[in-house]
């Protein structure tokens, strides 16, 4: 508790203040943490300098104030220009920092990330996260990190404040490779369940009933049980919502594209990886990319061909 009390007087850096990094980094100020906050957006950072956080105008300028800084970004190439671009964090960092990215990209940059940031005289760490926009407003994510074991009690230390399960995977990279494993089955798990649930409703029988079947079952899987894809089935998330909030289609066919480079360098067979890769690339030629990935049911119900 006293390391903590010293810990949190020190200024947090959070880079990133979207559907993930808004909640995230409103965690870190709930647990006593000065945030300086970044975000490509202005107006994502209003609302933290209505929460008392220091708002700069640059990755750099975030690097300059603070010596643990985590960064919650929407692709590789983004994670690319906050840490090396010409206003990027490596212009000012000092030395000892801790970086820690939470992003999930591809695991070959994040080992180029992490060289580029060790030449710098910091440390870097990749902590990619599972759980959703619920569980980030909750403090419940799961971090999976990867790095330089003896850094991981530090790196543990921040993250707990926004989530309940902190794994060590290993070296620098394999946070990023749980993640897309985890997402891949995620994937093809969501489109069973809306491809069962959509069989169900047309051989006649009620959503309800038939979630409640699946869930006492041996079908049952998170995206039945907490975030089933049929309207009015569940409260709470987005299918009961319009498929608005939670994960989006695009990035989801992002995720699944780097499980398929990941594969593909790997020799590893993933088939239904492959095709529930081609089918959220489909969604987001199609008007969904914007909408939660659950709106595959509402993609089937309208692709009676497919």
């Amino acid at each position: 508790v006293c390391s903590r009390a010293m810990a949190s007087k020190t200024p947090v850096g959070f880079i990133g203040l979207g559907n993930m990094g808004n909640p995230m980094a409103k965690n870190l100020v709930k647990h006593g943490y000065p945030v300086i906050a970044y975000d490509v957006f202005p107006e994502a950072c209003k609302e933290f300098q209505d929460l008392g956080a220091q708002v700069t105008d640059s990755p750099a300028d975030v690097a300059e104030r603070a010596d643990r800084i985590i960064t919650m970004l929407p692709s590789s190439p983004n994670a690319i220009e906050v840490y090396t671009g010409a206003n990027g964090i490596l212009k000012k960092v000092k030395k000892g920092s801790l970086l820690i990215d939470s992003s999930t990209i591809d695991p070959a940059i994040s080992k180029e990330l992490a060289k580029a940031v060790e030449k710098m005289g910091a440390v870097f760490m990749d902590a990619p996260v599972s759980g959703g926009v619920g569980a980030a407003r909750a403090g419940n994510l799961t971090f999976m990190v990867g790095g330089v074991e003896q850094e991981f009690d530090a790196a543990k230390e921040l993250l707990t404040c926004m989530g309940s399960n902190v794994v060590y995977c290993g070296e620098v990279g394999t946070g990023q490779a749980a993640k897309i494993c985890n997402n891949m089955l995620l994937a093809i798990s969501m489109i069973g369940t809306a491809e069962a649930m959509n069989l169900g409703i047309r051989l006649g029988l009620d959503p309800k009933l038939l979630a409640k079947i699946l869930n006492m079952s041996s079908g049952r899987c998170w995206s039945s049980d907490t975030y089933n894809p049929v309207p009015g089935v569940m409260e709470g998330v987005p299918s009961a919502n319009n498929y608005q909030g939670g994960f989006g289609t695009t990035l989801m066919a992002k995720d699944l594209g780097l499980a398929q480079i990941s594969a593909t360098n790997t020799k590893t067979p993933v088939p239904l990886g492959s095709q529930a890769h081609q089918i959220y690339r489909m969604m987001c030629a199609k008007g969904y990319a914007l909408k939660d990935f659950s709106s595959v049911f509402q993609f089937l119900r309208e692709e009676e061909t497919l």
